[in-house]
């Protein structure tokens, strides 16, 4: 029963993308001062914003991941670590190494939970690379990389858009560089719901071009 009651409120929350009711501006969604420049030319882009120490955004996650396996393939979807300040910084420097090591799917969970439930300050260097070492992954090949150029550059990147986006709280997910779902919505499975019309919006644009 557990189960059944597990998926039913699963199916509450996530719908599919191509039935998604169309959302409406100042109610639903928001639109970006600047819109950015979107990676993949001709798809739907979505971009989750957040950061590994945010407890809403540790609860996004599994319901995110659902609703990941759901989307079509028109649309491109990327997570980008917000950066307000260093110690959102140096979350953005964990995830970004973690994906350059190819951890992200063994280690993605696991940060959440460390930082969210255990509070282990994984922004301290120390204590990382105790705590990755414990992991099974080899501390000195992750910090090396941890340090590196490339991760750094990377981190920039990501305090850049940060402030380009002009949001502010996480998670948040931003469709076509240019909408946002608004701020008040009263719950994640709402937020993604928007999404979904704004996809559709998004989708229609693409295809006038």
């Amino acid at each position: 029963m557990k189960l059944i009651h597990a998926l039913l409120l699963a199916a509450a929350f996530v719908l599919p993308v191509a039935h998604a009711a169309e959302p409406v501006e100042g109610k639903h969604y928001t639109r970006l001062q600047l819109p950015q420049p979107t990676e993949v030319p001709g798809k739907v882009e979505v971009i989750e914003f957040f950061w590994y120490g945010c407890p809403h955004c540790a609860d996004f996650e599994p319901l995110l991941k659902q609703w990941l396996k759901q989307l079509p393939p028109d649309v491109h979807f990327r997570k980008v670590p917000a950066v307000f300040n260093p110690t959102w910084g140096e979350g953005a420097r964990l995830y970004y190494t973690l994906e350059a090591l190819g951890l992200l799917d063994k280690l993605n969970d696991a940060v959440f939970e460390a930082m969210t439930k255990q509070r282990i300050r994984l922004d301290n260097e120390k204590v990382l690379a105790e705590w990755i070492a414990k992991q099974g992954v080899d501390a000195k090949k992750f910090m090396e990389m941890y340090k590196s150029f490339a991760i750094d550059g990377k981190v920039r990147r990501a305090a850049e858009m940060t402030q380009e986006y002009g949001f502010g709280g996480v998670p948040v997910l931003i469709v076509g560089g240019k909408y946002m779902p608004a701020p008040g919505l009263s719950s994640f499975g709402e937020m993604l719901k928007v999404v979904e019309g704004l996809i559709a919006k998004n989708r229609a644009e693409l295809k006038k071009k």
